[in-house]
């Protein structure tokens, strides 16, 4: 394998060029010149905004055509409580929870927990400066956060990145802070639907203020104790 600086200025780092074609493309092109020889793969062939099989399924909660439905709680929501909405981004210097372990860590830690990105505007509101240790919350639980403040996220959005290690105060205690910053304390454990079962970590909102008290040391990235 060459070295990296090589390989870079080399003709292979160009990859594959991008010929005529590709740059004229357009998305079901085949289809749209003809429609029944280049069906779609859908029931009917053709580009559905209403699903029959969907109806069949009659669930309550995933109508056959697109459809607005009120979330649990939402950034404005006429039922919600908190006034701050949760981006659980996916980090960059880990995939998920994997290598949240390791001296990548120090990339990103503020405070040695998971950073909180905040608008500078929310930032003021609560007394918070940069590098403050915060209590993120609302009613599923609490975790501890470094703040951020940038204006690159918008007023009313915090952003903390999902996959960050669970790291308990009192582990026997329900709703017990989280000292690290596992995002997961505070999202919904719902799924979209009947029929996605997909993720609802974005619906989420939460309160922050700055830590009162001595605030607990991390503990989870350390080794067990050994007996005797």
């Amino acid at each position: 394998m060459p070295i990296f600086d090589v390989f870079w200025e080399s003709e292979e780092a160009l990859g594959f060029p991008v010929q005529e074609p590709q740059k004229q493309f357009v998305r079901y092109s085949d289809f749209r010149e003809d429609p029944l020889l280049n069906a779609l793969g859908t029931p009917s062939g053709k580009i559905e905004i209403y699903s029959i099989n969907i109806e069949k399924m009659q669930y309550d909660d995933c109508p056959p055509h697109p459809t607005w439905m009120e979330p649990i709680e939402r950034l404005g929501g006429p039922t919600t409580k908190y006034p701050l909405h949760i981006a659980s981004n996916h980090p960059i210097y880990r995939l998920h929870s994997q290598l949240c372990g390791t001296k990548l860590r120090e990339k990103y830690a503020i405070g040695d927990r998971e950073p909180c990105w905040i608008n500078p505007k929310d930032a003021k509101a609560r007394g918070l400066k940069e590098g403050d240790i915060a209590r993120a919350f609302n009613d599923r639980g609490q975790i501890l956060v470094g703040i951020k403040i940038t204006d690159v996220i918008r007023p009313g959005v915090i952003r903390i990145n999902e996959g960050g290690w669970y790291d308990p105060l009192n582990p026997r205690e329900a709703k017990t802070l989280c000292r690290y910053g596992d995002v997961n304390n505070l999202t919904t454990g719902i799924a979209t639907s009947k029929l996605a079962q997909a993720n609802c970590g974005q619906t989420a909102m939460v309160e922050i203020e700055k830590f009162k008290g001595t605030i607990p040391s991390v503990n989870i990235f350390n080794e067990p104790h050994k007996a005797g």
